[in-house]
């Protein structure tokens, strides 16, 4: 059964930042011929926990799709690049993750395949990926602050963060949501995240986008001095 893992890596020291950044392209000769590894992209971050083009030296991701859950262990059991990555890292954190649904395509392809159906009790995990028209990154940037309002104070949302593949224009956003029904609230009622769809659809935006759901199970490492799904 094919599983999606997203590691969070974090860097303190100035050294270690430049360090993390150098991977960014580095980390590529770890993972090009990684035994059932499908699919994989490595991230920068924005600033804040919310959608920022700023860059955040201090947060990377990696996004990770595997044949199974043996192989992904595999991996972070004996692999060079995480064994490097905890040497320089203050923190690693790694969630384990099976598809819901997806919509859409990344780099023409869906990389995603649906393992298990919704239990709306247990968490939920979203990962949105979008490549944005060139003629309308400055009216999409201008509107992010406003789309994402509704995401502070909101209690049923456990952690969010906004990655980039390429700064500027291909963005990604994660979020982790305690229930089903948290995260309903947020895309069915808040009025801002509403009229930030409208604009996408009405302006075409995107030139890509892709919405996938998750259902995280298992998590190693901590994020932020803790455990995310310590909760559950």
């Amino acid at each position: 059964m094919q599983i999606t893992t997203i590691s969070f890596l974090k860097f303190t020291s100035l050294p270690n930042k430049y360090w993390g950044l150098k991977m960014m392209q580095s980390a590529n000769k770890y993972l090009a011929d990684t035994e059932g590894l499908s699919f994989y992209r490595l991230w920068g971050s924005g600033k804040g926990k919310g959608f920022n083009p700023l860059p955040d030296w201090s947060v990377y991701g990696l996004l990770q799709v595997w044949d199974s859950e043996k192989d992904a262990q595999s991996f972070f059991d004996s692999s060079e690049l995480i064994n490097q990555y905890k040497i320089h890292t203050s923190e690693l954190f790694t969630l384990y993750m099976k598809n819901i649904s997806v919509n859409g395509t990344w780099l023409k392809k869906n990389p995603f395949e649906k393992a298990v159906e919704l239990d709306p009790e247990l968490p939920i995990a979203v990962i949105t990926r979008a490549t944005i028209k060139f003629n309308n990154l400055i009216r999409f940037w201008k509107f992010v602050p406003k789309s994402h309002r509704s995401l502070h104070g909101n209690k049923g949302l456990i952690y969010t963060k906004g990655f980039g593949e390429i700064p500027i224009v291909q963005m990604a956003t994660f979020s982790l949501w305690k229930n089903y029904e948290s995260l309903k609230e947020f895309a069915y009622q808040s009025k801002h995240h509403q009229e930030a769809i409208r604009k996408t659809r009405k302006n075409k935006w995107f030139k890509e986008e892709l919405f996938a759901r998750f259902q995280p199970y298992k998590s190693t490492g901590v994020w932020e001095g803790k455990d995310l799904l310590a909760f559950y």
